[in-house]
């Protein structure tokens, strides 16, 4: 095999093909990195995260596509994770063309987000197109990309992951009604058992500094006056209990480690 070349050339396929086991391994890697930049984005208002993405994931998908995906860091991590898994081979055509969609919303956030440093409500979708398309990939095995390759592609795409791109599909298995109707049962039991929890979670929130000035009468809150409130805020259990911890202090999260803690 080439090491510049784009997939690997098999003799029992007739087309280059990829490990499509590399491919789900390093979207999902790519998918949580992106996921805890987007978060820091959106939750945190800091970008600095998310631009630094930005530029490693140009860099990663320009690599895959004009030196070679064996090239890739991120690629040939998600290899080396895998590495003790059988190979499943898929078509490498669909995958340069997903790839080179996502190479393109990198571009743009590039664009965008890095050299302009627009923020906005574009830039928001695009990050979102981006998680969803890595998400799917590394979560179901489903590439939205390759979907897309057979709009504009006169040779549709080969070998795709579980076999979809057959022509004549294995059978639907055919499930009981006894067995449908337990599954109904389950699943009402289990959606039952989440909104109660949630209910219960809600009936019994930890009372928070915000809600001692606010409880309604007879509610078995703190009191409501502000007198009541100074004194709790002073109480020497409460006070011990807020004391922010070195760490939280240390990477610049005191205020969100009060929030979160209702201090």
């Amino acid at each position: 095999m080439s090491l510049l070349q784009f997939g690997q050339t098999r003799p029992e396929f007739a087309v280059p093909v990829l490990n499509e086991r590399a491919v789900r391994a390093s979207a999902g890697l790519l998918f949580a990195v992106a996921l805890i930049a987007f978060m820091h984005a959106f939750l945190l208002g800091k970008f600095q995260p998310t631009r630094v993405f930005v530029v490693a994931f140009v860099l990663e998908f320009a690599l895959r596509l004009f030196v070679s995906p064996q090239l890739a860091p991120v690629y040939r991590l998600g290899q080396w994770v895998v590495r003790h898994q059988q190979p499943e081979w898929v078509g490498a055509p669909q995958k340069r063309f997903a790839w080179g969609m996502g190479l393109a919303l990198g571009l743009s956030m590039f664009w965008l987000l890095v050299v302009q440093q627009i923020i906005g409500p574009v830039n928001m979708l695009v990050c979102g197109l981006c998680l969803v398309f890595m998400f799917f990939e590394s979560a179901f095995g489903i590439c939205i990309g390759c979907k897309v390759y057979n709009l504009f592609n006169k040779e549709q795409a080969q070998l795709c992951p579980g076999g979809v791109c057959e022509t004549s599909p294995a059978p639907r298995e055919r499930v009981p009604a006894r067995t449908r109707a337990a599954q109904a049962a389950v699943l009402l039991g289990f959606a039952g058992a989440v909104l109660g929890s949630a209910r219960w979670v809600s009936d019994n929130a930890v009372p928070t500094p915000a809600m001692w000035h606010h409880a309604p009468a007879g509610s078995s809150a703190p009191a409501t006056d502000d007198a009541t409130g100074a004194a709790a805020a002073t109480d020497p259990a409460e006070v011990a209990r807020c004391q922010v911890p070195a760490f939280a202090k240390a990477i610049g999260h005191e205020a969100m480690w009060k929030l979160h803690n209702g201090c």
